[in-house]
């Protein structure tokens, strides 16, 4: 897989691809082409979350207002429950995540 090759089709939802998984860690990528979280929902994670943008742009909404522009190189870390939303990402280019999720503490997931 090329981490930059998009998929052949984006259409009106994001494309999500588990790259790796064990029961304490999973990489994504997530393919992001102008979609943003539904106005009033908030992820509130039980396990951390290291992102990244690798095309595009992409923007991290806090409660309280505070957003976070992320562009072509840029890294976030969520700590788990950090109530958070994805505000804004570019259609053209498409916003392009790396997404680490784990526990710090070496618990696994209970999905």
């Amino acid at each position: 897989m090329n981490l930059f090759e998009l998929p052949a089709r984006l259409g009106g939802e994001e494309v999500t691809e588990i790259l790796w998984e064990t029961p304490d860690l999973r990489v994504e990528r997530i393919v992001s082409a102008g979609q943003a979280s539904p106005e009033g929902f908030w992820y509130d994670q039980e396990e951390d979350e290291w992102v990244s943008v690798l095309e595009g742009e992409g923007e991290v909404e806090f409660p309280g207002g505070e957003k976070r522009r992320l562009k072509r190189g840029d890294t976030l870390f969520l700590p788990a429950h950090l109530r958070h939303r994805v505000s804004f990402t570019t259609a053209r280019p498409p916003c392009v995540w790396l997404c680490v999720f784990g526990r710090r503490d070496g618990r696994a997931d209970s999905r």
